[in-house]
Formats: structure tokens, C-alpha cells, sequence
């Protein structure tokens, strides 16, 4: 799946909202009368709640070996930028009755609760982060074993490079020692700190004989700290999961009616939030990961059954033997610990001179490996983008929708 420049993606999604409402509402105003409005509000609340369901409903489609995989994930934040926009729209298009108890209050929970999703955008980028690092290694590996030109593994016409060189015991020496720091690396850390140290020693020139590589190597860790851990060394993404989700109740049947049936996409939208926020902790290495949050929707929503089957399904990905250590359900890291494992059991098990059949298996084992490097490089830059595009448009809904209560509550 190539990469693609989501900026014009985004573009797209900000006008869906405004377009699918006006439509909507060109539509109600044609059919009914002209004091006839509340059957416009209907019709835009209704249809928010069957457009959820239906995004969740394409999202909970796909087959197993799809799910949590880089696409997968990118359409979830695709499917939550969809819904965040027709929620600013709904709420702007009754800005009088947001302005007014309990939906005043109602809306500004909302919006602290979205402030808690800051920091886990914060702490997935630092994860993105983190994957670059093990696909560095994987570069290594790659270079080492595969064609010197990792970047391009292939010649005009379409057939490997590999076999224009041989493979000696010195290549073999830096390809494992790589697979070991990725292995390391790819360890569900309990200490973060130590196992950072371990894992980045590869990346500085660990020379004890010399104080200047000691210098460098110092220098390279904390430059790399600076660039990945944005979150603070005690913040805890299970915590802050279990926050967002903090007194996201049902409304209830007096709240509906007092806010004209607003409570509801409140808390739909709140529902949606704290579910993409929790798949991506799932999905996405980060601090003191817990997926241990309780879900609990009302079947008599249309969203509820695909959101809670998505729910279960990841959790059972979760509890599978081969993924209950697992620093995230990634598809494509799952696949990279099991290509980088595979080679490392062949590389500890060859004999030099290195047998044809050897060496066959092993160019095989490198281009598996390197499959899973290349998915990785079309995925992680437009994740990253999409993550960064949440974060600000969280930042842009909430300015906006406090500007709007801060203007209702003074009026000039």
C-alpha cells in the first residue's frame, strides 16, 4: 500500500461533515415545513449515530491477518477524524442549546476528556519512534546479509540482487549482532530506562578503553531520549486510558430530554475516543501499556455491536500465546519478531563455508525480512501524520468549543 500525502486526505475529511449535513438538512427543509425543526434535528443526530455504526461496521470487516495491521490502524484514525468533523458540525449547528445546562456541562466534560488523549497521541508518536529504531536494526541486517543497497533490493528487472556476493562470517557477526538488540529491544520493557541504555548501545561507539566514546555514547542516548520520550518517565498509558474512560456513563433518559437529545452524540463521540485511543495503546508500543479498560455500551446504540466485537476481537489477539508478551499487536511487529527470531535460529546454525542449501534458506529468511522492512516504511510516516493530525484537530475542537462557552456564559 503506497504512501500517500494525507494533508490532502484530511482536506477531504473536514469537508464530509459539512457536506453530509447540509445535504441533509437541503433535504429536510424541502420535505417538511417550515416550523416543522425538529425533524431536522432528528434527521442529523440520527444519521451521525448510523454513520458510527456503519464506519465501525466496515472497520470490524476485516478478516484476522488484517486487523491491527498498519492499513487497519490508519483507517481507524481515518474513521475517527470522520467523526470528530460531523460532531463539530452538530455542535455548531445548535450552539445555543450547547450553551445552555446540563449540555454546557456535558460538553466541557467532553472536552477534558479529549485533553487526557493528548498525551497518548504524544506517547504513540514516541512509539512510531521507537519502530524506526528496530527498523534501523532491521537496515543492518539487511545490508549485512542481503544486497549492500538496502534501499533498493532489486535490479531492473525485477530479480534480486542478492546473490551477486557471498556471505561470510564476518557478515554473519554484524547480522546477529543486530538481531540481538532487536530482540532486546522488542522485549515488553518493565524498565524503560535500562532497557533503552541496552538497546541503543549499538547506535554509539561502547568503547570502555575510551572516555570519548564513553562521551558519544552518552550523548547519542540522551539525544535519542530526546527525540522519542516526550511523556514523562512516571506516565502510565493504562492510567491514562482508564481516565478517559472515567464517568463515561449512558446518558440518561432526563439528560436527553433536557438537551433536545444532544447527551447523545456526546457521548457517542466520547465512546469513540476512548475506543481509539485504547486500540491504539494496543497496537503501538508505549509506556506501561495495559489494555484492561472497561467497555460497556448499550446494545440499543447501532454502533455498540461493531465497536464491542472489535473490542473482543483485539483482546483475544492479546491472549494469544505467541502475543501476551508483546510490546504491541502491530501486525507488521509481530511479523518483524518472527522473521528477525527465524533468522536468528538459521544465522546461530550455520557451519562456514556455507552450504548452497544454506545459503539459500538464508536469502529467503532476508527477503521475508526484507518484505517486512519495506511495509514498514510505506506505513510509518502516514501513520505518523494521521497521529499528529488527531492531536490537532482534538486541539482545534476543544479551543473552539470553549471559545463558543466562554462567549455564551459573557456575553458583551
Amino acid at each position: 500500500m503506497p504512501a500517500t500525502d494525507y494533508q490532502g486526505s484530511s482536506a477531504q475529511l473536514a469537508n464530509i461533515g459539512r457536506s453530509l449535513l447540509s445535504l441533509r438538512r437541503d433535504q429536510v427543509h424541502a420535505m417538511e415545513s417550515p416550523n416543522d425543526g425538529s425533524a431536522l434535528h432528528d434527521v442529523e443526530l440520527e444519521s451521525f449515530q448510523r454513520q458510527v455504526a456503519d464506519r465501525f461496521l466496515d472497520l470490524a470487516s476485516v478478516p484476522t491477518d488484517e486487523l491491527l495491521s498498519l492499513p487497519w490502524v490508519r483507517k481507524l484514525l481515518d474513521v475517527f477524524l470522520c467523526c470528530q468533523e460531523e460532531f463539530r458540525v452538530i455542535l455548531v449547528s445548535h450552539k445555543a442549546q450547547v450553551m445552555k445546562p446540563p449540555m454546557d456541562r456535558l460538553i466541557a466534560d467532553f472536552y477534558e476528556r479529549s485533553v487526557k488523549a493528548l498525551d497518548v497521541c504524544n506517547a504513540i508518536r514516541d512509539g512510531i519512534e521507537q519502530i524506526r529504531q528496530w527498523q534501523k536494526l532491521l537496515e543492518i541486517v539487511l545490508c549485512a546479509l542481503g544486497d549492500s543497497d538496502v534501499n533498493n533490493n532489486s535490479n531492473h528487472n525485477g530479480k534480486s540482487n542478492c546473490y551477486q556476493r557471498s556471505l561470510g562470517e564476518g557478515q554473519f557477526r554484524r547480522a546477529k549482532k543486530a538481531l540481538v538488540d532487536l530482540a532486546i529491544g522488542m522485549l515488553d520493557e518493565k524498565d524503560s530506562s535500562q532497557a533503552l541504555a541496552h538497546r541503543n548501545r549499538s547506535f554509539g561507539r561502547n568503547n570502555n578503553s575510551s572516555s570519548t566514546s564513553k562521551d558519544h555514547h552518552h550523548r547519542s542516548l540522551g539525544h535519542f531520549r530526546s527525540l522519542s520520550w516526550s511523556v514523562s518517565r512516571s506516565w502510565s498509558a493504562a492510567r491514562q486510558l482508564q481516565a478517559i474512560g472515567n464517568n463515561l456513563a449512558v446518558p440518561r433518559g432526563n439528560e436527553v430530554a433536557a438537551t433536545n437529545g444532544l447527551a447523545t452524540p456526546v457521548y457517542t463521540m466520547g465512546s469513540v475516543l476512548l475506543f481509539v485511543m485504547w486500540a491504539l495503546v494496543a497496537a503501538i508500543p508505549c509506556q506501561d501499556r495495559g489494555l484492561q479498560v472497561h467497555f460497556y455500551v448499550p446494545r440499543q446504540f447501532s454502533w455498540a455491536a461493531p465497536l464491542l466485537s472489535l473490542h473482543e476481537r483485539i483482546m483475544e489477539e492479546s491472549k494469544k500465546r505467541n502475543r501476551k508478551n508483546a510490546c504491541g499487536l502491530l501486525r507488521e511487529i509481530y511479523q518483524m519478531e518472527k522473521c528477525s527470531r527465524l533468522l536468528g535460529e538459521l544465522a546461530d546454525s550455520v557451519q562456514f563455508p556455507l552450504s548452497e542449501e544454506k545459503e539459500r534458506e538464508v536469502r529467503q529468511r532476508v527477503k521475508q525480512l526484507g518484505q517486512v522492512c519495506d511495509a514498514m516504511k510505506e506505513g510509518l510516516e502516514p501513520l505518523e501524520r494521521q497521529v499528529r493530525e488527531v492531536f490537532h484537530r482534538i486541539v482545534r475542537s476543544r479551543t473552539e468549543g470553549l471559545d463558543s462557552l466562554g462567549r455564551g456564559n459573557n456575553p458583551e
